[in-house]
This record gives C-alpha cells, sequence and structure tokens, in this order.
C-alpha cells in the first residue's frame, strides 16, 4: 500500500514542478512580448507623428496604410513571431480577427466596461494548434486624443475622403477617448 501511494505523490510533485515551469515560461513570453509590442508601437507611433507633422492627418493615414505592414513585418521577423493588427470595428478587412482574437476582444469590452483601462488589458495563452505549441498574446489598443482625427466622430471632410478612398468598407470610427480600438496580436510557434 506504502508502495502505491509514493508513485502518485512523486506525480504529484513532478505535474506541480511541470505546471510551474510552464507558468514560469509563459511568464517570460509575456515580458517578451511587451517588448515587443513596445517596440513596434514606438515605431509605428513615430511615423504616423512624422506624418502628422508633415501633412496632418490626411498624411498620417497614407503612413498608417503603408508602413504598418512594414513595421509590423519587420519586428516580426527580427523576433520570430507574427505581429498584427485586429478590430471588431475593422478599417482594414485584412485584419479580421480569428475567432479566438473576437473573443478577447469581446472580453476587453466587457472588462472596459467595467471601468477596466485599456493600458492594462491584455491576455496570454498557451494552445496546441495542428500538434504544435503555440503562444498567443493580445494587447489592447486604447484611443488617444490624437487617434480621434482619424478614429473619432465628425471626421473631417478631407480625412473621411482618404479614409473612404483607402477603405470603402470602414468601420473603426465613433470611437471616443479610452475606448478599446482594437488590439495588437501577438503569435509564436512553440518547439
Amino acid at each position: 500500500m506504502k508502495f502505491i501511494q509514493f508513485p502518485l505523490v512523486l506525480s504529484a510533485m513532478l505535474l506541480t514542478t511541470q505546471s510551474a515551469i510552464a507558468s514560469q515560461t509563459q511568464e517570460e513570453l509575456v515580458q517578451e512580448s511587451h517588448q515587443i509590442i513596445q517596440k513596434f508601437a514606438k515605431t509605428l507611433k513615430g511615423e504616423l507623428k512624422a506624418g502628422m507633422k508633415k501633412g496632418g492627418p490626411v498624411n498620417a493615414i497614407q503612413v498608417c496604410n503603408e508602413k504598418a505592414l512594414q513595421i509590423g513585418t519587420t519586428v516580426s521577423e527580427e523576433n520570430g513571431v507574427k505581429l498584427s493588427r485586429t478590430s471588431l470595428k475593422l478599417r482594414n478587412q485584412d485584419n479580421t480577427p480569428k475567432a479566438w482574437e473576437k473573443t478577447v476582444l469581446e472580453q476587453f469590452n466587457e472588462r472596459h466596461s467595467k471601468g477596466e483601462s485599456a493600458k492594462k488589458m491584455e491576455f496570454s495563452e498557451i494552445v496546441e494548434v495542428d500538434g504544435q505549441k503555440q503562444y498567443r498574446y493580445m494587447k489592447a489598443m486604447g484611443v488617444s486624443k490624437t487617434c480621434l482625427n482619424c478614429h473619432g466622430s465628425g471626421l473631417l471632410p478631407a480625412v473621411q475622403e482618404k479614409i473612404t478612398s483607402l477603405y470603402p468598407e470602414d468601420k473603426a470610427v465613433g470611437y471616443d477617448v479610452g475606448d478599446i480600438r482594437g488590439a495588437i496580436v501577438l503569435t509564436k510557434e512553440l518547439n
């Protein structure tokens, strides 16, 4: 009888240790995600500010249209991850959320409706997809005052015209400061 209990205790200890290792690994992945997303966001924000300075919101729309994907691709390749942006109110139809992303965005909106700030909202998990472990991370994008130039209500006619020409099916307007505009998504294949 004692012999049987010993392996059970040992098995429980091993499972606890494996769980702690998995948890620690996920924590490390979250920290890595923060750094990668910060680099992406800082680079994109710099390009948008330069675009605004050079030609106002109309120029910034063009910068976002041309540079956001390039910046995301560069940062992704440098870090061995895949970066994208998504939203429940799309501007670019190429950013349509996957089912899991849509669920997380809905959870973000629910959390926001209860008073949580977008600045602190994030989500992470490790899942298995087609036999491969995958790390998933999402960081909510909050709306700042500057965002309202292109994502608020009552846009300037030239801004609305440019948005309509680039994104005929645009739904990413009508936001207020502090709203959740969408999220930055990071995925990483794990060995």
